[in-house]
């Protein structure tokens, strides 16, 4: 009898303790975290919207970049770096990859990159006449020089962060919650007796608010990873600022002296925050900052679920195929065009056609799969991903939480879904015209997507009967 109840007083220990049972396995973990200042130190072409004719007038608040450092009992490393920004090219990725697996000997899929997608960050133009992430410049040989200098040592302090994340690793706890927020809405047009009508309030949403906490073994909060799927569109003036997530990390980490809060966005290609615009646009931003601040901090109240390793993680590209290019007669016509950014990408086109014969009509598209144990699956998706891939993802991945991100990698431009696809429009093919790519992406792109995070979630799962 004193056998039994002994053994029923540990069971109600166990489901009732964070320190006793179920947090035990979670102490294995290793885990660092440093950031950076990134802000330009003087006025710089600013990345988001083609309607800028200027450089930047100062800023609101400093750009970061940060990295979380995470190691299981075996050694294996993951870095999450986030950055507020618009985007990070591939030949970024591909860089830091090289870089970070040189001096820090992390394997290409221990390092996942992550961009807000501010609109109030710094162009990264790498040479005179550059067409990346919604914007196209015509740049002065000065400003390019800027520019390059900038996202040279922009890389240096991504690796710095990196490093120093992986210099502090030390003894955590993992566990995962969230919550949700509601500013965001799809922002893709409707029509309604014959008129076109944006925002849809009835169109498809992701208000899932992810977080990782990491906890000292003694339980003092260190960190929050957080994740929201929208634009960072609040803002569309001259000034440096992060728009809702840099107010959203700011305001956590003011609740939390002396932890570390990083923002990694979602499936937010086709959603915007509202309201928005209008003499309350910054009062709005930071109202949305609190907003999502406020979701972590329902997150962070009961008690979260831990999360154990090992560590599995796999990255591999997938070839996207884009609908059948534009004929050199068509471009040709389009260098004629009274818009500079149709002229510009006809041009680039052009020269492509020129110099190798053909235009591409494939994207080597990546996709990176991290599972956490049996607790948690995170998908880093590149590009900017619209909500149909989180949707339809988090429900034919079942039997854990799903945490799928956009923006991861390589921001290209816009992976639409088939139903975008159908309908048209700007995230479907039109705002391929502020990149050097042909657009649109042919039908097969959400299979094609959809199929290869199956696979590497095939590889990197281990069933639980093994």
């Amino acid at each position: 009898m004193f056998k039994r109840v002994l053994i029923s007083l540990l069971l109600v220990l166990c489901i009732n303790s964070q320190i006793v049972c179920g947090e035990n396995a979670a102490t294995d973990w290793r885990v660092g975290v440093a950031s950076a200042v990134i802000t330009p130190d003087q006025p710089m072409w600013m990345a988001g919207y083609a309607a800028r004719d200027k450089p930047s007038e100062g800023k609101v608040h400093d750009l970061h970049a940060k990295a979380l450092a995470i190691e299981d009992a075996q050694g294996t490393r993951l870095v999450i770096v986030t950055v507020d920004l618009l985007g990070l090219s591939r030949s970024s990725r591909d860089w830091l990859e090289k870089e970070s697996g040189r001096r820090f000997n992390l394997p290409p899929e221990g390092l996942l990159l992550n961009a807000s997608h501010t609109h109030c960050g710094p162009a990264l133009h790498e040479t005179r006449f550059s067409i990346y992430g919604d914007t196209i410049c015509d740049l002065s040989p000065e400003q390019t020089r800027q520019s390059k200098q900038y996202l040279e040592g922009l890389h240096e302090k991504i690796l710095h962060v990196v490093g120093a994340a992986i210099e502090s690793l030390a003894p955590a706890r993992l566990s995962y919650s969230h919550a949700r927020a509601g500013f965001a809405m799809n922002r893709r047009w409707r029509v309604e007796g014959g008129h076109r009508i944006q925002p849809n309030p009835d169109g498809p949403v992701d208000h899932d608010v992810p977080v990782l906490r990491v906890d000292s073994p003694d339980g003092k909060l260190q960190a929050v990873l957080f994740g929201y799927a929208c634009h960072c569109t609040t803002l569309s003036f001259y000034e440096f600022c992060g728009d809702y997530a840099g107010f959203a990390q700011e305001y956590i980490e003011q609740a939390h002296p002396g932890v570390t809060a990083l923002f990694m966005a979602g499936c937010g290609g086709d959603q915007n925050p509202y309201p928005r615009g209008g003499p309350r646009t910054l009062e709005y931003c930071r109202e949305h900052g609190r907003a999502l601040a406020n979701g972590v901090e329902t997150a962070l109240t009961p008690r979260a679920v831990a999360v154990a390793g090992p560590i599995r993680a796999a990255i591999d590209t997938v070839t996207l195929e884009f609908a059948e290019p534009p004929s050199r007669a068509l471009l040709e016509e389009q260098l004629k065009s009274s818009n500079k950014y149709a002229r510009g990408h006809a041009q680039v086109l052009l020269d492509e056609l020129e110099q190798a014969g053909r235009i591409g009509t494939t994207y080597p598209y990546l996709v990176q799969v991290i599972e956490f144990g049996e607790d948690l699956t995170m998908i880093a998706l590149a590009g900017e991903v619209v909500v149909d891939y989180s949707l339809r993802l988090k429900a034919e991945l079942t039997g854990r939480p799903v945490w799928v991100a956009g923006y991861c990698n390589d921001v290209f431009g816009y992976l639409p879904s088939v139903r975008v696809l159908q309908e048209g429009g700007y995230e479907a093919g039109d705002a391929m015209l502020y990149t050097p790519l042909p657009g649109p992406f042919a039908p097969s792109v959400e299979k094609l997507v959809v199929d290869k995070v199956h696979e590497l979630v095939r590889r990197v799962r281990v069933p639980k009967d093994r």
